[in-house]
């Protein structure tokens, strides 16, 4: 053990005569074991939400679509499926087409959905949810001959649909005749009832299948909106995509999962950087006490000091015994963080006892999920802030001429 932190262990641990530096000692390790603890665990809780809101987009999209400049495109080049499913890193495709309409039921409740019709084959494969119907099968929207639907669990809750129910839905393609604009209305039977957890789609989101879509919108027997896939790894999606323009060329194009929901993501990294800045305001309270402990400290220890520059300690070993006692103040309460923090994070994640409302939230419970990065991030910054806490105090103690500070002893 070296010189300098054997005489700053002596100082935070033997016993002193003036008890109060012991509380304030005290109070700056709390500091920062509270800060680091509640950056811990608010951390995880943004990085819980992220993900469950990232993983309930990803289960009503795909992962990247190709769509043309050109409304015939998909027609004119029916081999465009085959080379984007050739595409490395690629995992599934299928065609969609996507358009709006309007459902109502016979209690004559209407509401404006979002229509998309899909291949029941292939649609599984890049559509998570689709697999996992929450009432209904996706096989009965294959057997039903083009009338059945599936819709989300709040639009069928509003509308007071369950599976069997009869509803119209009218397309925003019609013709004119001579009593004006009439809309073509086709009744469909309800199969299936899915539930994301994300109200905006549980709501506005129908399923049929592309031959319904063609008929009830006008459309021709070869057209499509595009082509959804998934991919291996959502996080090289851009890669891939980048990969797929060179063999797919215009008039063809590709939309990223991350391109399409930017600005959410976008804000909840901001809200994430905001919350990591307010919070780590509670370390730099703890820093605060470790400056007031350590000045206390050299006004207590005036004399010990001048003897040690005696004895011949230089003023850089006394800068650093300062030092190091600011610094074992941050490591322990950097240290009682990490164990407060994760703790109240395993038993959040265990226990789930904070409940939220399924009506407002993606969830019914607060999910939490702490990475290493985080946690890294945390001690470094809890050390540093603690690091530079100390640096006044050991400078000033650093300064001390031997002879004034003996002068009246």
């Amino acid at each position: 053990m070296s010189f300098e932190l054997f005489v700053a262990s002596r100082y935070l641990f033997a016993k002193r005569k003036q008890a109060f530096i012991y509380v304030i000692s005290i109070m700056a390790v709390l500091g920062v074991a509270l800060g680091v603890a509640a950056l811990v665990v608010v951390l995880g809780v943004y990085n819980g939400m992220t993900t469950d809101m990232r993983d309930k987009i990803l289960g009503a999209n795909a992962h990247g679509v190709v769509l043309s400049y050109h409304q015939q495109a998909f027609g004119r080049d029916p081999s465009i499926e085959e080379r984007v499913r050739l595409v490395p890193g690629v995992t599934g495709t299928t065609p969609f087409i996507y358009s709006e309409g309007m459902l109502s039921s016979p209690g004559n409740s209407a509401k404006g959905i979002i229509l998309r019709g899909i291949d029941p084959e292939s649609a599984p494969s890049v559509i998570s949810m689709l697999r996992e119907l929450r009432d209904g099968s996706l096989d009965t929207l294959s057997a039903s001959g083009g009338r059945g639907i599936i819709i989300g669990a709040e639009l069928a809750k509003r509308l007071h649909l369950s599976i069997g129910s009869r509803v119209n839905l009218l397309s925003p393609s019609g013709s004119k005749s001579s009593q004006g604009y009439t809309p073509k209305v086709r009744a469909f039977e309800v199969v299936g009832i899915f539930k994301t957890g994300m109200f905006e789609y549980d709501t506005s989101l129908a399923f049929i299948t592309l031959e319904a879509a063609r008929a009830i919108l006008g459309l021709p027997g070869d057209f499509l909106t595009g082509i959804e896939f998934t991919v291996d790894d959502v996080f090289e999606v851009d890669t891939i995509a980048d990969r797929m323009m060179q063999t797919i060329e215009a008039p063809f194009y590709v939309r990223t999962w991350t391109e399409m929901n930017a600005n959410l993501f976008a804000a909840l990294k901001l809200e994430k950087i905001g919350m990591f800045i307010l919070l780590a305001m509670v370390v730099l309270i703890g820093s605060f006490s470790i400056v007031a402990t350590l000045v206390m400290l050299v006004m207590e220890k005036t004399r010990d000091i001048a003897i040690m520059m005696s004895m011949g300690a230089t003023p850089s070993m006394i800068r650093r015994i300062f030092m190091l006692q600011g610094t074992i103040i941050g490591v322990i309460g950097t240290l009682l963080g990490y164990v407060l923090g994760l703790t109240v994070g395993y038993l959040l994640k265990r226990y789930q006892f904070i409940k939220l409302p399924e009506n407002v939230y993606t969830l019914d419970h607060l999910p939490i999920i702490i990475t290493v990065s985080d946690v890294v991030l945390v001690g470094v910054s809890a050390m540093a802030l603690c690091f530079l806490a100390t640096l006044y105090p050991s400078r000033q103690a650093s300064r001390l001429k031997p002879t004034e500070a003996l002068r009246y002893e």
